[in-house]
């Protein structure tokens, strides 16, 4: 086999890297609460390549974590641990890891990449060398793009298990079927995953469930209305049973620009009009307004702006509280994602939020 350039000099550190082990997590309690716990690593889309699309989601009461989309992972646990973000998840002494380091190899069991666009996988690419071995879930062509085109001796060293050779095997790929449960090895959590429509590609919708409750992540997506197709309607069928028994703690979805976007720049985005408006025709599949009460819809992907003038959040933070009182849906807990965050969903009455820093006129974190 024909060695690549500087192959030789690089490939045993990566092998090495690809075998390092799992060290063991603190066992789960005994009896944890039906919710999650959600520590945003990176919240913004679009050029603000420090804060991008990445969310760590785990069961209440239980260290095993999976990321949903992985735009920034490094730079965002750094974040979120000095915001005390990641104070809850215990290290094992003799780790000779930092917080973040022994979250990074060992907290985060697996990936949830809804697709391979880079604000949602360059933190992944990028960490891979200081990475644990561990699966990534994707619908069958999110996968094909990771591994022809990223992972591939070209761009970076192919750290998955499919792929041009020699193949590292540190990342063990595992593509989804629309609508089957499938349960994430070594964590408490099973995953489903949906088709989106992005702009002329496909996205996925990813339903988390644990303990006999389920939380729901979007990756980027348009509204049907303006993509032509039904994905999101189907996608409420599919979940509305879910909000009807309760069971759906809390909703990740994206808005993307303001209210003021016109319909043809949306590139396969969300404003929050469309997202009000996704959010009553889930009502409509759930069984009524009701449905939604209590529900937490953390909205996160709002471009970030190099433009003078409010922070394009606090636009959309305008527009939300607006459009959902025009919409009935008063009783919906919106919030605003920001790196460093860490919610509490489902575990108790209401939804709590903890270790938020403040945010910069772009958005970024001070």
């Amino acid at each position: 086999m024909a060695m690549k350039p500087g192959l030789p000099f690089l490939l045993p550190a990566f092998l090495l890297l690809a075998s390092f082990p799992f060290l063991p997590s603190p066992a789960p309690a005994a009896t944890p609460a039906p919710g999650f716990v959600v520590t945003v690593l990176g919240a913004r889309g679009g050029m603000l390549d420090g804060n991008l699309s990445a969310y760590m989601i785990r069961p209440t009461g239980d260290d095993r974590a999976i990321l949903c989309d992985a735009g920034t992972v490094t730079a965002g646990l750094v974040a979120a641990d000095r915001a005390g973000a990641l104070d809850d998840v215990a290290v094992p002494p003799g780790t000779g890891l930092t917080r973040p380091g022994y979250v990074l190899a060992h907290t985060i069991r697996a990936y949830l990449l809804s697709h391979a666009h880079l604000d949602h996988v360059a933190g992944l690419v990028i960490a891979s060398p200081d990475d644990g071995p561990k699966p990534i879930y994707a619908l069958p062509a999110t996968l094909h793009d990771l591994s022809a085109h990223l992972f591939n001796w070209r761009i970076w060293p192919n750290f998955g298990d499919a792929g041009p050779p020699p193949t590292l095997g540190k990342y063990h790929y595992r593509p989804l079927v629309p609508g089957r449960a499938d349960p994430v090895p070594d964590t408490a959590m099973t995953v489903t995953a949906w088709p989106l429509s992005h702009g002329g590609i496909d996205s996925t919708a990813f339903l988390l469930a644990a303990n006999g409750a389920a939380i729901l992540y979007l990756g980027d997506t348009g509204p049907d209305a303006v993509e032509g197709g039904h994905r999101l309607d189907d996608l409420w069928r599919a979940v509305g049973p879910q909000l009807a028994a309760h069971r759906l703690k809390a909703i990740i979805i994206e808005a993307s620009y303001d209210d003021t976007r016109p319909d043809r720049l949306l590139f396969g985005h969300m404003t929050p009009a469309w997202v009000a408006d996704t959010l009553r025709d889930l009502a409509r599949r759930a069984g009524g307004p009701d449905t939604l009460r209590g529900l937490t819809v953390l909205i996160g992907h709002v471009k970030a702006s190099l433009a003078t003038g409010p922070a394009p959040q606090e636009a959309i933070r305008r527009d939300l509280l607006r459009d959902a009182a025009r919409d009935g849906l008063q009783d919906v807990r919106f919030v605003i994602a920001e790196q460093g965050q860490r919610l509490t969903v489902g575990a108790g009455p209401t939804a709590a939020t903890e270790a938020v820093p403040p945010a910069g006129p772009t958005g970024r974190p001070r």
